[in-house]
């Protein structure tokens, strides 16, 4: 059984406050009572647990090889490393009794940092295919793998609330599609077939809804082959993307955003009405991205952060009253990104 080094003598938030008051933004009147949690470092990717009580995200953080798993209470206490410090780690999500708590992580095939991505590619992701799933106890205690594909990414897992089920992303068989399974990594259905990238799913708090990130349609042969050049070497150009919207068994996929640019991060409001994503569509050099709400049918598109650089990454808690997200805001130096937690009016998306 492999064990967490959660007894590691790098304690990166020593320095830190537990959390602060941020000043309001103008126009930014669905949020209020902002409070920074994260003061350093890379911050991302914060998400819930079913009672609203705890968060979990990512961080690079000096004294680790790369990004790491942490968690805290949604106030700011209780700082702690949840992965190994080895490697680079992503995505990670609590089960709804909290009894684990699951990421990606290269830590087993390169305990190391990721490799460099060559950005004389323009700008891609690397689809990294040294990540396997694993999961750990609350306590750090308990590391254990639960899905590995030799050679393919898999990644960016969500549960369901119900506990019933697991989605992720792989392209295990040959393309960047969505998976549902069971938590154990058993029972593993495709729910998504269209050639391009589908991931990023959320599931909806009734479990019964995923949303997730789309590419748009190739325009020529020319866009499939070079998306199908660039998988091969394990990399995407996420530039062009809308959220979707599917059943939890993967029927009736709709179209939720028809807009420029690249949205992703979806996540959909208690109300089951909004949905919540970041994206840079009103900024024509793709730079800015904001968190933004619409309807399930893409009506009502309201922005609903206005700081300069990036604002994503938005999860609301079930009860539908509180929204984590990450943002350049209040950034001790540049692009620099940390984890906000803010009141939300629902009456204002």
């Amino acid at each position: 059984m492999i064990t967490a080094l959660v007894a590691l003598a790098i304690d990166p938030f020593a320095s830190w406050p537990t959390s602060r008051p941020v000043a309001a933004v103008e126009g930014e009147t669905a949020l209020s009572n902002v409070r920074q949690l994260t003061f350093g470092g890379d911050n991302a990717e914060a998400y819930w647990n079913v009672k609203g009580t705890k968060l979990t995200w990512q961080s690079r953080q000096p004294g680790f090889a790369d990004e790491q798993i942490f968690s805290m209470n949604a106030d700011g206490t209780g700082k702690k490393l949840m992965s190994t410090g080895l490697g680079r780690t992503t995505c990670s999500y609590f089960t709804p009794n909290e009894k684990w708590l699951y990421y990606s992580t290269t830590h087993q095939v390169n305990p190391g940092a990721q490799k460099l991505v060559d950005m004389s590619k323009g700008y891609v992701w690397m689809v990294n295919p040294d990540f396997g799933l694993y999961k750990v106890r609350p306590n750090g205690t308990g590391l254990r793998p639960v899905l590995i594909k030799k050679g393919a990414y898999v990644a960016e897992t969500t549960i369901a609330p119900n506990g019933k089920f697991m989605v992720f992303g792989s392209d295990f068989e040959g393309d960047l599609e969505i998976y549902r399974c069971d938590l154990n990594g058993k029972h593993i259905k495709r729910l998504t077939h269209e050639e391009g990238y589908d991931g990023g799913p959320f599931i909806s708090w009734d479990s019964k809804t995923i949303v997730y990130r789309r590419t748009k349609p190739f325009k020529d042969e020319a866009e499939r082959n070079e998306y199908r050049d660039l998988l091969k070497q394990h990399l995407v150009r996420p530039l062009a993307m809308d959220i979707w919207v599917m059943d939890a068994n993967g029927n009736h996929k709709r179209q939720v955003t028809n807009v420029p640019g690249a949205s992703f991060a979806p996540f959909l409001h208690p109300d089951g009405v909004h949905v919540l994503f970041s994206s840079n569509w009103e900024d024509p050099q793709g730079r800015e991205f904001d968190v933004y709400s619409c309807k399930l049918d893409g009506s009502e598109m309201k922005r609903l952060t206005f700081t300069k650089g990036f604002d994503g990454f938005p999860m609301v808690s079930k009860d539908g009253k509180k929204l984590v997200f990450a943002s350049n805001r209040q950034a001790s130096k540049p692009r620099e990104t940390n984890v906000f937690v803010a009141d939300l009016d629902a009456s204002k998306l």
